[in-house]
């Protein structure tokens, strides 16, 4: 065995009567000690007794929720639900992760974010700050979603940032080296990538695309069917929509096509 519980126990928020841990052998990744104490646990089946898993601190890991391989819970986490850390994730901070959600591959959610609902964090993505991702949402690959941005639903891929006050949403996708940012609002079909960014309060929605070097900006809107791609520069209060396909710069006024 890797760990016992102790006789230490309190009883968390949520009414449940959890145990600190105490490692029986030395996990050297982590440099625990035999001896050493660890987090919170409700029962065994929160943390797995083989690979170097570990929690610390005052870390809390309850319900059916479970820590494996050699993923790491640290700070003030909570992991409840039948949320999921394992591979080489860490979370910490003030981080919550519950519901069915899963944090793996070598993925990070600190500082104050929540992971909830079916949504999941892997590769060597980042979810930090005060950042939400919900629903059905997938973070992947070196995505950073932070900031006080929120997630549901929809997809943050590649090398893509999703920062400040921004909502991304429905079956929407951000990928490749996207950046959206401001109170930006990215929903509905739409897809934002390349090195393309949404800025301001700039909305983008629909079965829109935004792609190549474009950037939209101000309170720009794109929806419909629309494509802004190319260098492509959209500002002020400019509506695209419909069909249209934008290459150029637009301040003002509406293009539908």
């Amino acid at each position: 065995m890797k760990y016992e519980l102790t006789n230490e126990s309190m009883i968390n928020t949520a009414g449940k009567r959890l145990f600190r841990i105490k490692a029986l052998v030395d996990i050297e990744e982590y440099g625990v000690k035999a001896g050493d104490l660890g987090g919170w646990i409700e029962k065994e089946d929160n943390l797995s007794q083989s690979g170097n898993a570990w929690i610390f601190g005052e870390a809390k890991v309850y319900d059916e929720a479970e820590v494996s391989d050699e993923a790491c819970v640290y700070g003030n986490a909570e992991v409840s639900g039948e949320a999921c850390v394992y591979g080489n994730a860490k979370v910490y901070g003030n981080t919550e992760v519950y519901g069915d959600a899963c944090v793996f591959g070598s993925a990070k959610v600190y500082d104050d974010a929540w992971v909830s609902d079916d949504a999941e964090v892997s590769g060597d993505a980042k979810v930090y700050g005060a950042a939400k991702v919900y629903g059905n949402a997938e973070v992947s690959g070196t995505a950073k979603v932070y900031g006080a941005a929120k997630v549901c639903d929809a997809k943050v891929l590649g090398a893509a940032w999703v920062f400040g006050d921004v909502w991304v949403s429905g079956d929407s996708c951000v990928s490749d080296d996207a950046k959206i940012s401001g109170n930006a609002k990215v929903s509905g079909n739409s897809k934002v990538f390349g090195n393309a960014k949404v800025s301001g309060n700039a909305k983008v929605f629909g079965y829109a695309k935004v792609y190549g070097n474009a950037k939209v900006s101000g309170a720009a809107k794109i929806f419909g069917a629309a494509e802004v791609y190319g260098a492509a520069q959209v500002s002020g209060a400019a509506q695209i929509y419909g069909n249209a396909q934008v290459s150029k710069i637009i301040e003002d006024g509406g293009i539908n096509g």
